[in-house]
């Protein structure tokens, strides 16, 4: 339970901590929350740091609950896993370990080296921990961006409505536009580029910074676009963005880009907002596919009038 809290608080560092991950702890003592923190920007203290900072004294003989493996890196700021054992906890609990061994990696180590009890959760509780920096964890243990396909559809699976510009309503855009402010990039096919001309930006929303604006395909842009054109194999592409710092990839483009992706197995989590419509034509959600796809963890959700559907095809 303590760890869910965690995963809580570390969410609220999401956008300001990137490039580090998304990291929030708990410490208790005496069956007492005594201190909570979480990492609250890129260049300042870690959230293991600032729980020890409001916990005081009372730190001594606690537990703590984090969502991430304790660093052990000197970078902008000391080990997290030398602040623990100076502050005398006596077990620590962790969400997921860190797979960036050469830089972060090594805190449950370090501890257990130092007589501090540590516990690697497993089950649900190290589900969330995963899903909290799935971007992260992907660059670091698969090579490539974590990416997730964003559709809108009406009741009978149609990408478009006869007559209308949008598909859903205003809360779905609304939804959309944040999605914008948190992940590392957005991208659509050249197709969606020719046809729509869009922009890719978080509008109208509190957004913490601006996605990278991404078309896969070959070009040329049309004259005036903004996007970024990447002309490459997919599998390539996504690669070269992982070295260039994307951790989350939001895919916005038609049937054909999905399955595309899809066929290559690059696509992670589906988010498909489904219409109160029925259009009676038009292009699908995806493109022929050679197999069927299955998801897991599948989840619904009412947005406004329409009906957001998460599911995940791979585990984070």
């Amino acid at each position: 339970m303590t760890i869910a809290r965690a995963v809580e608080l570390a969410e609220r560092g999401r956008g300001t901590a990137y490039p580090n991950p998304l990291v929030g702890a708990v410490v208790v003592r005496d069956g007492e929350v005594v201190g909570e923190g979480w990492h609250e920007r890129y260049g300042e203290a870690h959230a293991e740091v600032n729980a020890l900072r409001a916990a005081g004294d009372r730190a001594r003989g606690a537990t703590l609950y984090v969502t991430l493996e304790p660093c052990t890196h000197h970078g902008a700021t000391p080990p997290c896993a030398d602040a623990i054992i100076a502050a005398g906890v006596e077990r620590v609990v962790v969400g997921v370990r860190d797979p960036n061994r050469g830089v972060s990696g090594g805190g449950v180590e370090e501890l257990r080296e130092a007589g501090v009890d540590v516990e690697v959760v497993d089950g649900e509780p190290a589900w969330r921990s995963r899903d909290l920096n799935a971007g992260y964890l992907s660059v670091h243990e698969r090579g490539r961006p974590w990416v997730i396909y964003k559709a809108a559809v009406t009741l009978d699976g149609r990408t478009t409505v006869p007559g209308e510009r949008w598909v859903t309503g205003e809360e779905a855009r609304r939804r959309v536009h944040e999605l914008h402010g948190w992940v590392d990039a957005v991208a659509v096919g050249m197709g969606t580029v020719r046809a729509d001309a869009p922009r890719l930006d978080a509008r109208d929303v509190d957004a913490p910074k601006q996605p990278r604006r991404l078309a896969f395909g070959r070009g040329p842009l049309p004259e005036g676009s903004e996007l970024e054109l990447r002309t490459g194999p997919l599998d390539e592409e996504l690669r070269s963005l992982a070295d260039e710092g994307v951790q989350t990839l939001l895919l916005e483009g038609g049937p054909k880009l999905a399955s595309g992706f899809l066929a290559l197995e690059l696509v992670d989590k589906l988010l498909v907002f489904v219409a109160p419509t029925l259009a009676g034509t038009g292009a699908s959600l995806v493109a022929e596919l050679a197999a069927p796809v299955r998801v897991k963890r599948l989840r619904a959700e009412q947005v406004g009038d329409d009906v957001l559907l998460e599911s995940y095809v791979r585990d984070p």
